[in-house]
Order: structure tokens, then C-alpha cells, then sequence
């Protein structure tokens, strides 16, 4: 034991830590008990009250694309630039693993956030029942189309910088000067 200790620190000091890496399997299986932590007993087992409907999904599908996104992707995927560089990664949300998780757990995570990840906590910032809807909309990932994922673009969180970059191009496009 003592040689595998000192096997990681000598790791350590000649690599350093990056968040660039691949997290390794121990990493993995940190952070899934973190996540598994974060969510205190008694609310595991709560039920979604927000009852399943066209218009509940498509309010978490539209709070999604607005603020979970940018990590998770459209497609809850995490298959973004933030989400790739995320250390441990941001989690494709469409597999078993995260899929799996009861409705409590992911309303905690949702609410909370999960120390030690990228994961923020956002209780503070919208209603329950928005997280409510949010937990039925990543239930719904797995079967969500590529039309729905596309929808979803016009929802994102465009930066001032891409604003203006896109207002030149349509400047561009009408034969006028860009604001470059």
C-alpha cells in the first residue's frame, strides 16, 4: 500500500495535476460517489410532482438550452467545449448511468451541484418546480429527436462577441460594411 502511495505522489510531482487529462478509473469512481453523496438519504426517493406533458417538457427543454447547454450540450450529450474540458468530464446524461438516478437524486444535483465537479448548484437561482420540469426533460433525452435538438439552438445563451459577429455577417450579406 505504502508503495502505491508513494507511486501516485512521485505521478504527481512529475505530471502534475491537469484538468486536460483523462480522469482515471479511481477519479471515476470518486466522483460518482461525490455525486452519490450530494443527495442526502431522505430525498433519493423523492417523486417528480410535476406531472409528464407536452407543455411541462417543453418548458425544461427550454430552460436546458438555456442554462444547461453550454456543458451538457442540446442533446445531453456533453459533447461541448465546456463539457469536454470539465474535469471529471460533463456526463452523457442520456446513458444508464446518469439515467438510472431517481428523480430526488437528479432534483438534488439539479439544486445543490456536487462539490469537487463542475457541477454548480442553481437552488437559489429559479423555482423547484423549474427543476422539476428540467428532471422530466433528462428523462427524455434518450428518446429526444435531432428536430428537438436543433429547436433548441435558438434557445442558447449567445455571448456579446458572437452577437456582434453575426450582426457583421448580416451587414455583409445586405452589401453593407461590417462593424470590424
Amino acid at each position: 500500500m505504502v508503495i502505491v502511495i508513494a507511486a501516485a505522489v512521485v505521478n504527481l510531482v512529475i505530471y502534475g495535476v491537469s484538468a486536460r487529462d483523462q480522469p482515471t478509473h479511481v477519479e471515476g469512481i470518486v466522483a460518482r460517489t461525490m455525486r452519490h453523496f450530494a443527495v442526502p438519504m431522505k430525498l433519493r426517493s423523492l417523486k417528480n410532482p410535476v406531472p409528464a406533458s407536452a407543455a411541462a417538457l417543453q418548458e425544461g427543454r427550454e430552460h436546458f438550452a438555456d442554462h444547461c447547454a453550454q456543458c451538457h450540450g442540446n442533446d445531453g450529450r456533453g459533447q461541448t467545449e465546456m463539457g469536454r474540458s470539465l474535469y471529471p468530464r460533463a456526463p452523457d446524461m442520456t446513458l444508464p448511468e446518469t439515467q438510472k438516478l431517481s428523480d430526488g437524486e437528479l432534483f438534488v444535483i439539479i439544486r445543490n451541484g456536487v462539490r469537487l465537479t463542475g457541477m454548480p448548484g442553481w437552488g437559489g437561482e429559479h423555482l423547484e418546480q423549474d427543476d422539476w420540469k428540467l428532471v422530466l426533460f433528462i428523462r427524455h433525452l434518450p428518446r429526444m429527436t435531432k428536430e428537438e435538438a436543433e429547436s433548441m439552438k435558438a434557445l442558447n445563451p449567445v455571448s456579446p462577441m458572437e452577437m456582434r459577429e453575426e450582426q457583421d455577417e448580416r451587414e455583409f450579406l445586405r452589401g453593407g460594411d461590417s462593424h470590424k
